[in-house]
C-alpha cells in the first residue's frame, strides 16, 4: 500500500505537475528593441515565474503601446500581449498572473517609466512604483503599489 501510494506520488511529481504548471500560464508576446537590456531582464523574470515568453525585436515598441491601447503617458521601453491583454513596461509576475485570475474589464497592465526596482531594472536601489490597471478609454487606476 505505502508502495503503491509512493510510486503514484512519484509519477504526479514526475509527469503531471510539470505539465499542469506549463499549460497554467499563456504565452506572453513581447515587443521590444533588440538593444534594451532591461527588456531582456524583464523577459527572465517572466520565464521564472512560469511563463513562456514569445520576444520579438522590433523596430518601435510603441507602435505596439498604440495598438494595444495603452495612453502614451503610461508608455515604458516594450510592449506585451498576454490573453488580449496588453502590458506595458516593467509590469511584474505576480500581477500578470493576478490579472488573468480576476478578468478584469481592461486594456491591460502598465509600469511607466522604468522605475528602479521592478523586474528586470533591479540594483542598487528601488524606488517605489505603480502598477496600473488601464481600463477601457484609457483610465488608470493604481492596482499595485511597490515599496
Amino acid at each position: 500500500m505505502v508502495k503503491r501510494f509512493l510510486i503514484q506520488s512519484a509519477s504526479a511529481v514526475l509527469f503531471g505537475l510539470p505539465l499542469a504548471a506549463a499549460a497554467a500560464q499563456p504565452v506572453i508576446e513581447v515587443f521590444k528593441t533588440s538593444t534594451c537590456g532591461c527588456c531582456k531582464e524583464w523577459v527572465k523574470h517572466l520565464e521564472a515565474n512560469g511563463f513562456t515568453v514569445k520576444a520579438q525585436d522590433v523596430e518601435n515598441p510603441s507602435d505596439y503601446r498604440a495598438k494595444f491601447g495603452i495612453p502614451e503617458q503610461y508608455g515604458s521601453c516594450h510592449s506585451g500581449r498576454v490573453n488580449g491583454y496588453a502590458l506595458e513596461g516593467h509590469v511584474p509576475a505576480a500581477e500578470i498572473k493576478r490579472m488573468l485570475a480576476e478578468k478584469p474589464k481592461a486594456v491591460g497592465l502598465a509600469v511607466p517609466a522604468m522605475p528602479l526596482g521592478s523586474p528586470g531594472m533591479e540594483g542598487p536601489r528601488s524606488d517605489p512604483y505603480d502598477v496600473f490597471l488601464i481600463k477601457n478609454g484609457g483610465q488608470a487606476a493604481v492596482y499595485k503599489h511597490y515599496n
